[in-house]
């Protein structure tokens, strides 16, 4: 019973492991999360085992009875994972042992630990890319949705937080719709980079058995084996490539966050919250906070310091497998479940939006916002140098400042004073609608424009 008790590793040393490192070293509280992956490569290594004919196959499916009665077992909670037996593998096997004895022996041929952790890892990180895409994919579906209802909803397009130029509320929205693509984009080539088995190259230097691992990398999912044994032990640069697509979406649910704050701020007002996506103060009986767009901005700090932690525990290793490593799990789960939090409170945010289109309206016409308008129909309408209708839209502006006028209140006789040949039409320039749809060019504002992106967007994302 003692050396049943020891780890499988035990053989080559006279003491136990100390009950502090034990502590330490172990990992099973972490990596239990990939109990599906572990025991999925256990029965797919087993498989091929027996049609190579390196093991019997009674042996191999007396294995794979094993693996599969542990696995509801630990479906129903009825399984008692051991820091002692330090990880996932360990755990699973030492059961197999207790269900079907010493046959369980030759689960761990033409395999180690080093291979199993890095095909169980990619195995997950494939899983939760995959369901991180599909949570962006709602995400992108509510903007669109948001996008259609706001076309004609124009508002100031900001530069240095100041009022711009006019735009429609719609493309506003659709530049986020853009950024979430390229997240899905870059989760999507991540899986693609991952597509490559681990299995089989043993702890860095490959087996001398006849595997076939085309067989468990078809298996299993993969398109094609890793090409390196030691790279493929050494190699965490998947998990990186997960943790920095998730730290730039993070950044861009942030900047979200911080506009959503911006705007519902008692100064902006040019949203509104439903309460659901509110909360109060335990002081202040008018508060109404927004903690959950502010919740997900602070989040951004964790998911950028996750992936820092990574790339420091990776810039000193030499190739091949070390303990540093085992960090990696904890790293990129919490990266995980962290990022995946945020997409789904900024899909709730996103529809619990509520424009104040009078304040948007209204805010569209304060900072002189249609002065590059004027500046442009002076060039396209007086043979005038931009740099030179530039000097006279300025000149109008400092007039209606001094005159406290917006553009649009003031006459067309005012507006002679800065260039007296004009046709009477100039004074649609100041009309902040009609701002918003002189601006056709492909990938402008203009209304026609939104339309067709709104179009083109919903048959992407069907």
């Amino acid at each position: 019973m003692k050396n049943k008790n020891k780890a499988v590793w035990g053989g080559r040393f006279k003491n136990s492991t100390s009950k502090i490192f034990e502590q330490i070293g172990s990992s099973i509280d972490i990596d239990k999360r990939l109990y599906e992956e572990d025991i999925l490569g256990s029965v797919v290594h087993t498989q091929m085992l027996i049609k190579q004919k390196i093991i019997k196959k009674e042996k191999g499916l007396k294995i794979i009875k094993g693996l599969k009665k542990i696995e509801i077992e630990i479906k129903k909670n009825r399984f008692k994972f051991r820091k002692k037996y330090e990880d996932i593998h360990l755990n699973i096997e030492k059961r197999l042992f207790s269900i079907i004895g010493e046959d369980a022996g030759y689960l761990h041929v033409a395999r180690s630990r080093n291979d199993q952790v890095v095909t169980d890892f990619k195995i997950w990180l494939k899983k939760s890319s995959e369901k991180i895409v599909k949570n962006l994919d709602i995400l992108i579906k509510n903007f669109l949705k948001k996008s259609n209802e706001n076309i004609h909803t124009i508002m100031p397009g900001f530069t240095h937080l100041k009022n711009a130029q006019p735009i429609s509320f719609a493309h506003y929205l659709l530049a986020y719709v853009e950024m979430f693509k390229r997240d899905q984009k870059r989760f999507n080539n991540n899986i693609d980079y991952i597509n490559e088995c681990p299995l089989g190259v043993g702890a860095l230097a490959g087996t001398s058995y006849k595997i076939d691992r085309n067989f468990t990398s078809k298996k299993l999912g993969f398109k094609k084996p890793t090409a390196n044994s030691i790279d493929t032990v050494s190699d965490r640069d998947f998990a990186l490539d997960f943790l920095s697509s998730s730290s730039i979406c993070a950044m861009h649910i942030s900047r979200l966050a911080e506009e959503i704050i911006i705007w519902n701020s008692d100064i902006f007002r040019l949203i509104k919250l439903n309460d659901k996506m509110l909360t109060g103060s335990s002081i202040m009986p008018q508060k109404k906070n927004p903690d959950p767009a502010e919740l997900i901005r602070g989040r951004t700090g964790k998911n950028f310091g996750l992936l820092q932690s990574m790339l420091t525990i990776m810039k000193g290793l030499p190739l091949s497998y070390y303990k540093d490593m085992q960090e990696d799990k904890a790293i990129v789960f919490d990266s995980y479940d962290t990022i995946l939090g945020s997409i789904i409170i900024a899909n709730e945010l996103v529809k619990n939006i509520k424009p104040n289109k009078e304040r948007m309206l209204f805010l569209s016409n304060q900072g002189f916002t249609t002065a590059t308008d004027f500046a442009d129909y002076l060039v396209q309408n007086h043979d005038l140098s931009f740099r030179a209708a530039y000097k006279i839209s300025a000149k109008l502006i400092n007039y209606a400042e001094k005159n406290k006028k917006t553009l649009n209140q003031l006459s067309f006789r005012e507006v002679l004073k800065v260039k007296n040949n004009l046709n009477k039409n100039v004074m649609n320039v100041f009309d902040v609608k009609n701002s918003v749809n002189l601006k056709t060019s492909y990938g402008g504002t203009s209304t026609k424009n939104i339309k067709k992106m709104i179009s083109r967007l919903r048959k992407e994302f069907k």
